[in-house]
């Protein structure tokens, strides 16, 4: 039985797909994006979290760490962040009795993913939901995305997978049948800006794209964050239209940019890795780069990230 690493599991979305969905979230991801929102999704091991809010300072967490890994600050506990997660057991969460500390990502079986998803059955079927794969990157745990994509299919529930598609070819296309719905990203068309936003190159992402496309270009939505000063140019835009006519894409999703995911980077410790110049979220904005994609006939609708 496959098993994988997930950070959360939330019911009744309705921003990924169509209906009423359950969303697993996977941890991993091979991406690094400036403008990331989920900052625990991106390792494939669990972290800790700290929300300095909570805390006390009575400094359980110092005495129960067996790895020196906690410290006493002047305000508060220290974490060496190098020495947190060494401990099999955790002692740091479970001393922390106000809350403070959380142990970000855990192990699973499918089958107890599946049991999730199978609870929901009545709403899918009231609503057209379903199932989404988020993450993180599923594609980066492929045999546990397979066995939950299969049990998926046994049970009837359709099936979507957010993805990057900075993924191995073959790994797509051989789980590509059991997908019913790709909200795959594209975040920026020029390669050298991409790899200063992203870490990595967007030429497997693109020609995993074409690849999915010749397979069924109808299973493919396009999913754009729309940052500002990074992936918001009309250039950028009309190339990701451009790019979706060429492919036979017909579906758009414009993600709106925010900084919900700012308090995430200090509870794990980094510092947020982008400035933004006033708010993308204006109406104005939004609608003025969904008019490029449907003036070239796209459907185009906001996501949220």
């Amino acid at each position: 039985m496959a098993e994988g690493m997930i950070f959360d599991i939330e019911h009744y979305a309705v921003h990924d797909g169509p209906g009423i969905r359950t969303v697993v979230f996977f941890k991993g991801c091979p991406l690094s994006c400036l403008w990331c929102c989920n900052p625990e999704s991106q390792g494939l091991h669990p972290e800790l979290r700290y929300a300095a809010s909570r805390c006390q300072a009575c400094y359980g967490c110092a005495l129960a760490c067996p790895s020196g890994a906690v410290n006493k600050g002047a305000d508060g506990p220290v974490f060496d962040r190098r020495q947190c997660g060494s401990c099999p057991d955790w002692p740091c969460v479970e001393a922390c009795s106000n809350g403070a500390l959380a142990k970000i990502g855990r192990r699973v079986t499918a089958e107890e993913v599946a049991r999730r998803i199978a609870a929901d059955l009545a709403f899918y079927r009231n609503s057209g939901g379903g199932a989404t794969f988020s993450g993180g990157e599923p594609f980066m745990q492929p045999e546990f995305l397979e066995e939950l994509l299969l049990r998926c299919k046994a049970l009837g529930v359709h099936t979507a997978v957010e993805t990057g598609g900075y993924v191995p070819a073959e790994t797509l296309l051989r789980l590509e049948p059991l997908v019913r719905l790709f909200l795959y990203d594209v975040k920026v068309l020029d390669p050298l800006l991409h790899f200063r936003y992203t870490g990595v190159s967007n030429e497997v992402i693109l020609e995993n794209l074409r690849r999915l496309a010749r397979q069924d270009a109808s299973k493919i939505a396009l999913r754009v964050p729309l940052v500002p000063g990074c992936t918001d140019s009309k250039e950028n835009l009309a190339g990701v239209a451009a790019l979706a006519r060429e492919l036979g894409v017909r579906t758009v999703q414009i993600m709106p940019y925010h900084e919900l995911g700012r308090d995430k980077y200090e509870g794990l410790g980094r510092d947020y890795p982008i400035t933004v110049e006033g708010p993308v979220a204006w109406p104005a904005n939004l609608e003025a780069a969904r008019r490029v994609f449907l003036e070239r006939g796209l459907s185009c609708d906001l996501g949220s990230e």
